[in-house]
């Protein structure tokens, strides 16, 4: 039994071919630069990569050049047992807190939700709307928010008018959902305890941090949008609403244009000049005040909220890195560790500087709380979820 796991993005079409029981990634693939004159498609299976550069006019073209590459170079799909296409969608609102099988109402309702995640829902839409079409097996949703989407009031409500609150639908959905729920399962089942009280830190290019209690999400850093929340790599995270209002007043730039600087311009990249995090701890280590001055913005986000969760939930039993820089950047932890001695958080700093692809503790064995590295699985999860709700 298999799934086949599709992330659909405006350009772009990542896949995976996943056993859900032995969590093995079969085949992976991505195609990129849909709709430009030069595609690329790379499929990746049994130790070999194959690659297509051509143009590839959509979405519906991409995923039946997919399905080839799985007929050309294997799996065969039929063969490899596929019972369902697994989605990645962003927005998933105040509708769906769990994995559904996508019909008509579920797409509409997807659609629905388009301007609360304009940069995800309507592409993976796309995806959704193609497979449906192609796979004669069930199309199952699996939402980004969906972990979120029963956070306590207090933490979910913004403290605005709450008429206009309801009619657009604005409240706090966070999002990295998949990511938070895999990882916080993972902890408490290697820890063999369900009463945790943890703080799980999706640290990527996108970034986000999540309260965790008896299993439940009681926080989350990003709200109505990604944009809340962390320093990331292109994203502002927190900061001060009437920055938008004097952007536009005093420096006369559109609702767009903020957007834009908002989302794709600030950050690492809007301080350090790069949102690589390897290169800006590389211009870090070269003596550049702005990478420096960005590095420490970062830390102070990240130790923001980990004091603030840590009090919404009365304590902190595991604190838990994950993602591309929460696994692989050990200057980061050892940054963030450092800070927490005064509360008895040691790190065990040969531990913290192994690379490894497993779940492991970096803390000393006197931590008052244990630190812990868990890579995240975001295409399992959604491969596990489909298979359990089907």
């Amino acid at each position: 039994m298999t799934v086949l796991v599709i992330n659909s993005g405006s350009s772009s079409i990542k896949y995976q071919l996943v056993d859900p029981s032995s969590g093995e990634s079969i085949a992976v693939g991505l195609v990129e630069r849909i709709g430009e004159s030069t595609s690329h498609l790379e499929h990746e299976y049994d130790g070999e990569t194959y690659e297509l550069h051509e143009r590839i006019a959509d979405h519906g073209e991409g995923l039946r050049l997919v399905i080839d590459m799985f007929n050309e170079h294997g799996p065969n799909l039929e063969e490899a047992g596929v019972q369902a296409v697994g989605h990645r969608v962003v927005q998933g609102g105040k509708y769906f807190d769990k994995a559904v099988i996508i019909d008509d109402d579920v797409q509409a309702r997807i659609e629905e939700l388009a301007p609360l995640a304009p940069l995800h829902n309507p592409a993976n839409l796309k995806g959704i709307e193609v497979a449906r079409e192609l796979f004669d097996v069930p199309n199952v949703a699996v939402f980004d928010t969906a972990f979120f989407q029963a956070l306590p009031r207090e933490s979910a409500t913004y403290a605005l008018d709450r008429e206009v609150a309801e009619k657009y639908q604005i409240r706090r959905y966070g999002a990295h959902g998949t990511s938070h729920m895999f990882v916080s399962q993972k902890v408490s089942e290697l820890e063999g305890r369900d009463d945790l009280k943890q703080i799980v830190m999706h640290l990527g290019n996108g970034a986000s941090v999540s309260a965790v209690k008896e299993g439940k999400a009681v926080d989350t850093s990003m709200g109505l949008t990604p944009l809340e929340g962390l320093m990331m790599g292109t994203r502002t995270g927190d900061i001060d609403p009437a920055a938008v209002f004097h952007l536009a007043r005093v420096g006369g730039m559109s609702i767009d244009e903020i957007d834009t600087l908002f989302n794709k311009k600030s950050g690492l990249k809007g301080l350090a000049g790069d949102n690589d995090m390897r290169a800006v701890n590389q211009l870090a280590a070269d003596g550049d005040d702005n990478a420096l001055e960005a590095l420490e913005v970062y830390v102070h986000r990240l130790l923001h909220y980990i004091g603030a969760y840590s009090a919404v939930m009365g304590g902190l039993d595991v604190l838990t890195f994950t993602a591309g820089v929460g696994e692989n950047d050990n200057l980061t932890r050892a940054a963030v560790i450092k800070r927490l001695e005064p509360f008895g958080i040691k790190l065990d700093e040969e531990k913290n500087a192994q690379r490894s692809k497993e779940p492991r503790v970096i803390s000393t064995e006197d931590s008052t709380v244990k630190v812990m590295i868990v890579p995240t699985n975001e295409e399992l999860s959604i491969a596990q979820q489909a298979v359990a709700l089907l």
